[in-house]
């Protein structure tokens, strides 16, 4: 059994009590991030260990495969959690996915702004949209509440930095240089921020950039994880 996470009060996170209600809560007036907290049955990290054959990379799950996996009680009950998620965020229009995570890629050469899943950073789309998603297992996501990050291209010495990577001066050209390379959508913390973890269990829902939004977009990122540590189970949309 997953037990959940104390959630921080902070004016940008809201608690909601079903997903009715983490669906039709609107995501404006400072509130960035709705959460429904949850204690699930079940015995995630088995479901984890009884996947075959995967020990690097991210790899997509499905029913089939689930449902297939040698599995005691508790790890049935975990499965029938995850396809139940999995049913009410596809059944609401939206398009899940189950991930097996061992890790990520890192920045190769990371340059000014580091753009990694590491990173503290937002999600973007070009219509409206959010981020859905929920750890069921290993380290769970971390967030980042808007006043207590400043995006990497507004400190003075990397955007010096990376005027000079561009090869130009400020101006139309910098900024789609910039939206190119996903760096306006990356953050760090400022003190004495409060970085918070998401919680095995809890159902999050987050608000991206897009044109539009009545809400600035959510700041969060991947946990940092060292070879060996237990892989993720993740529901995201």
């Amino acid at each position: 059994m997953t037990l959940p996470a104390p959630i921080p009060d902070h004016p940008c996170l809201r608690r909601v009590r079903s997903f009715a209600e983490l669906a039709t809560t609107r995501l404006a007036d400072g509130v960035t991030a709705l959460c429904w907290p949850r204690v699930l049955p079940g015995d995630f990290a088995a479901v984890a260990a009884a996947l075959p054959g995967r020990r690097e990379g991210i790899h997509l799950l499905d029913e089939d495969e689930l449902c297939r996996l040698p599995l005691g009680a508790a790890g049935r009950a975990a499965v029938a959690v995850m396809l139940a998620d999995w049913r009410l965020l596809r059944d609401h229009g939206l398009d899940p996915a189950l991930n097996l995570i061992h890790g990520y890629a890192r920045d190769k050469h990371p340059g000014p702004v580091p753009t990694d899943v590491f990173s503290y950073h937002a999600d973007s789309a070009t219509v409206e949209a959010d981020t859905w998603l929920c750890t069921y297992s290993g380290a769970p996501t971390e967030g980042l509440c808007q006043g207590e990050a400043q995006r990497c291209i507004d400190r003075p010495e990397t955007r010096t930095a990376l005027l000079r990577e561009f090869g130009g001066a400020e101006g139309n050209g910098f900024r789609a240089f910039l939206q190119e390379h996903c760096y306006d959508l990356h953050y760090v913390p400022l003190p004495p921020a409060r970085p918070f973890s998401f919680g095995q269990g809890n159902l999050w829902r987050l608000s991206l950039k897009y044109p539009g939004n009545p809400a600035p977009p959510f700041i969060h990122r991947a946990p940092n994880t060292a070879p060996g540590d237990p892989p993720r189970l993740l529901l995201i949309s």
